[in-house]
């Protein structure tokens, strides 16, 4: 099975980015799956219905989420009524949305599922204790599981890498959107890679306007804007053994005019 998973799609430059590269990615590659982090879509900050409906008719699979699930008003119908948009598992009880959903694709059962990290974050529940309890309850239920784990801290990140080597075929770290040089199949077979990186503008700062983001680190609040030159692709693409939900091979996928291209 082939899975392909593309990093945080911030504002218009990632989304350019990502319709330029997608169709020839599927058509060199041909992933089974595809998932899409697009807590960042609209300008930068969340989701609108209307940008998940284009990511869908893009051949996406699933769409991923983070801590800016509920930064647009209109996403909480779709939240609750669409199974393929996934927010983490780890909000208080109650939340609207999914944790996690499982996609039949290629006669296996995948489980796509999301956590925050919360180290350098706004308070949620334990992911370490949250994604436990959940292969306990569920580990019958799919094949294959892929967890999405949106946090700050590297050592966060490999950490959970490490507690989930060898129940999750792959974990892949987001949020940070600067992808790492550490994709790699960890010892029990966990594909892992500490951030994916994301697709959008590199000039800037993580995304943002380097007009906009400078002030802030000497303590000036302003209004964040989204950079919206040329971007960039970021993604990870792994073969996983769909019989034993282990990860047979994870390489880093970088396009676009800023960073050094790896395809």
């Amino acid at each position: 099975m082939k899975i392909l998973f593309c990093g945080d799609v911030v504002g218009k430059s990632g989304r350019q980015a990502l319709t330029a590269v997608l169709p020839g990615l599927k058509r060199e590659s041909k992933p089974d799956i595809i998932i899409v982090n697009g807590e960042n879509a609209a300008h930068g900050f969340g989701l609108t219905p209307k940008l998940f409906q284009g990511f869908m008719k893009m051949g996406v699979d699933v769409v991923t989420m983070g801590n800016h699930t509920f930064d647009k008003a209109d996403i909480n119908d779709l939240l609750d009524e669409e199974e393929r948009l996934v927010r983490p598992m780890n909000y208080p009880e109650n939340t609207i949305g999914h944790g996690f959903c499982i996609v039949e694709k290629a006669g296996a059962r995948v489980c796509v599922a999301q956590l925050l990290g919360k180290v350098f974050m706004r308070p949620v529940e334990d992911p370490f204790a949250t994604i436990e309890a959940f292969v306990k309850a569920h580990q019958k239920d799919y094949d294959v599981l892929i967890v999405d784990f949106h946090a700050e801290a590297t050592a966060e990140k490999v950490g959970m890498g490490y507690f989930l080597d060898g129940e999750a075929a792959l974990v892949l770290g987001t949020h940070t959107h600067t992808p790492t040089l550490d994709a790699r199949i960890l010892p029990n077979g966990t594909g892992f890679q500490a951030d994916v990186g994301m697709c959008g503008d590199y000039e800037s700062v993580i995304g943002m306007s380097v007009a906009s983001a400078l002030p802030r680190f000497s303590g000036v609040v302003q209004r964040l804007v989204p950079a919206e030159c040329e971007g960039t692709f970021c993604g990870t693409f792994a073969e996983i053994d769909d019989k034993t939900g282990r990860c047979l091979s994870i390489r880093p996928i970088i396009i676009g005019p800023h960073l050094m291209n790896l395809k």
